[in-house]
């Protein structure tokens, strides 16, 4: 989100989520090439799964392998207030703790102590936690505060930690394709995530081909290619059990052929402390670096919310092994553990480009930090919201 987006937090338009991408727009080119690498055997040929927007088809069923569902829904009152609405789990948890400790109470070490286990308990981190304390300390120590001056506090100390990671996707238009690498653990929403990005990417005009790179999850090549009928997007995948790393290979090079502007390739799920499985994404990286040495140019590393401090662990150890340019946190909605981004962001400080509230495409949006900061505390701050 742009310095002037922070400046007018009052207004929030459907348009938003597209200035994730940077960039001239461009008309999607679906490439007709299919011919795979002459080298490798022919039950190892990736398939192109071609689409057109003619093929859309109206709705995705929700099984336990396909949680979410890309359809647009009606939501009242905008995105903050789906935002605030996701994260009223921490919020209740957070502003019922504050309002319990400060109710008439002068500001004293007992209190602050209190606070502090409320924001650790929240997920904040110790840092944050001892950072907000800090602060109240040397400002109200033994006087009367509210637990409205304390929310304010709150909020403003968790946007200062937020902010500086408060950082849109851009793409740099001097790469084709730019190359977007998705990692994580089992269900976190990887695969949903790359749909709804693709959907973004083709609104904004630009071609996009998806790579089925989970190709130990039969479910997951199957869902990545009803989001590619869904969006008109070119989709190549392998079957089961087929070498992923080769995949990406082959899907770089018909990218690269066909001029496609952006290359979204998905990996398999996988344990951040599963030896084998992480060699396998460091071998992923290889190859593709033997097709551009600059790729891939994002590594987006998707984490589920309701994981909590499992999160900051997954953070370190694939930030070692895939060199992460970026987060995208999803299923904050229906979570307690909301506070955990604003631990990472105080621990590593990667950039976080969005974060999903939902299931329909628009639940998953540009991260904001004074959004997320009022949503997480609760604020009654009026707000006009549209969307």
């Amino acid at each position: 989100m742009s310095q002037s987006d922070d400046q007018q937090p009052t207004t929030r338009k459907a348009g938003l989520f597209s200035r994730m991408f940077g960039g001239d727009k461009k008309e999607a080119q679906p490439s007709d090439t299919d011919a795979p690498d002459a080298t490798e055997q022919e039950s190892n040929q990736p398939v192109l799964t071609e689409t057109t927007s003619s093929d859309i088809i109206s709705e995705i069923p929700a099984t336990p392998d396909h949680p979410d569902t890309p359809e647009e829904k009606e939501v009242s009152g905008g995105w903050f207030s789906r935002l605030k609405s996701g994260l009223s789990k921490t919020s209740s948890r957070l502003s019922d703790g504050v309002t319990g400790i400060f109710t008439k109470r002068k500001l004293d070490d007992d209190t602050l102590q209190d606070l502090e286990d409320l924001l650790v308990q929240a997920d904040l981190g110790v840092a944050m936690a001892t950072r907000i304390t800090d602060k109240l300390a040397a400002e109200k120590y033994d006087k009367t505060i509210s637990p409205e001056e304390v929310s304010t506090i709150l909020a403003d100390e968790i946007e200062a930690v937020l902010q500086p990671v408060s950082h849109p996707l851009t793409l740099s238009g001097s790469n084709t394709p730019e190359v977007i690498l998705m990692i994580g653990v089992n269900g976190t929403g990887k695969t949903t995530t790359i749909g709804k990005l693709a959907s973004r990417f083709r609104a904004d005009g630009k071609s996009v081909m998806l790579a089925a790179g989970d190709t130990f999850r039969a479910a997951a090549v199957e869902q990545l290619k009803v989001w590619g009928t869904r969006t008109g997007t070119q989709v190549i995948t392998r079957e089961t059990g087929a070498d992923a790393a080769g995949l990406a290979f082959d899907a770089l090079a018909q990218a690269q052929e066909a001029s496609i502007d952006v290359l979204l390739i998905d990996t398999a799920g996988r344990l951040q402390n599963k030896a084998d499985l992480m060699s396998e994404l460091d071998k992923i990286l290889r190859v593709i670096r033997k097709q551009d040495e600059t790729a891939p140019h994002h590594v987006l590393l998707v984490l589920d919310a309701t994981t909590g401090q499992n999160a900051l662990q997954q953070v370190e150890i694939f930030g070692k092994t895939a060199g992460v340019t970026g987060l995208i946190m999803t299923k904050l909605d229906g979570t307690a553990r909301g506070g955990i981004l604003v631990a990472i962001a105080e621990k590593h400080g990667l950039p976080v480009h969005a974060i999903g509230v939902g299931e329909s495409i628009d639940d998953l949006q540009p991260f904001a930090a004074r959004d997320f900061a009022e949503a997480i505390v609760g604020s009654t701050s009026q707000r006009t919201t549209t969307n």
